[in-house]
């Protein structure tokens, strides 16, 4: 069985990722995109013919020839188009953040649960196999007890003003790149946040840097984000019988090659390479198996709930810097 998905809005990330996924994944098919411009959709149509323009987002959500929706609108729209397209009888995939405060969820999780179907949001870094390793790692006791998890996630977009994370309604980096540096302990660890302390530096609204400290399950949790800072991403797990660390942990591909470097007594250092994982690709096909089949889908809305929960601690706490 085959889903036909519909994009809302041709944004440059979901030509550059998303559309291109969709088109590849086993068992979809690009079937639609929504746009004010219909010529935006001819580059989609480049790679995938069979695609039709469609000029607005209602009508696409009304198409009785749509399964699913792929959001990649502005922030701060992630929410009502969610519950939208839910109610228009649509499974619906929206990109991080799918909300900007976690009480959005509840209207969200409301039209999921009376619609009976899959909303989530496209938190691709949990399809990623390197990241499966590292939660089975863990849970497994390679490393043995984790005392230590750090995180960081910087780039700079100074020179893009009129980007969406330069204004102050739904900009900043702790909502765009905070989701990366939080969630994915959340993932491995299998835990939630405690103690949380946090640094933040503004700029005409929105945020550029953010430290913050935590702990998780038995460990100190340090991160940091920014917007305005040399391009960098790393993860690493500290424990009492070895160390993980993860050199491109967010958007390998992009960023460098997928590599987990394991360092153990007696052991050396080990490194294992994920060259040739696809993250969105894999995202789609685990949507469209959990859709069409009930089966488990691994980031749930609750599960994003609990990073923007975090989020708002952080914010809620925050010093300036």
């Amino acid at each position: 069985m085959t889903m036909n998905w519909g994009i809302l809005g041709a944004s440059k990330f979901a030509l550059g990722h998303m559309a291109r996924a969709i088109h590849a994944a086993e068992g979809s098919r690009l079937a639609a995109v929504a746009s004010r411009s219909i010529e935006k959709v001819a580059v989609f149509q480049a790679f995938a013919p069979d695609c039709r323009a469609i000029a607005g987002y209602d009508d696409l959500l009304a198409d009785p020839n749509i399964d699913a929706v792929y959001i990649p609108l502005p922030h701060t729209l992630h929410a009502e188009w969610t519950i939208k397209a839910l109610q228009a009888g649509k499974h619906v995939l929206t990109e991080k953040p799918i909300a900007m405060q976690a009480a959005d969820f509840d209207a969200m999780i409301a039209a999921r649960d009376q619609a009976g179907l899959l909303a989530a949001e496209a938190y691709m870094i949990v399809h990623h196999p390197q990241w499966h390793r590292v939660k089975n790692l863990i849970a497994d006791g390679a490393i043995g007890d984790v005392h230590r998890v750090h995180t960081v996630f910087t780039y700079d977009n100074s020179d893009d003003p009129k980007n969406i994370r330069n204004q102050t309604d739904g900009g900043g980096g702790l909502r765009d790149i905070g989701v990366y540096t939080l969630g994915c302990a959340r993932y491995a660890l299998g835990a939630e946040f405690s103690d949380i302390t946090a640094q933040i530096r503004l700029e005409d609204g929105y945020d550029t840097y953010c430290a913050a400290t935590a702990q998780i399950a038995n460990a100190q949790f340090s991160m940091y984000t920014s917007t305005r800072m040399h391009l960098h991403q790393e993860a690493t797990f500290h424990g009492t019988n070895g160390l993980i660390r993860l050199t491109a942990p967010f958007n390998p591909r992009i960023f460098g090659e997928a590599r987990i470097e394991l360092h153990q007594p007696n052991h050396g250092l080990r490194v294992e390479r994920f060259a040739q994982a696809d993250q969105y690709v894999a995202q789609v096909q685990a949507f469209a198996a959990s859709a069409l089949t009930d089966a488990p889908y691994p980031w749930t809305l609750e599960d994003a709930r609990g990073t923007q929960e975090t989020i708002d601690q952080i914010f809620a706490c925050a010093t300036p810097v």
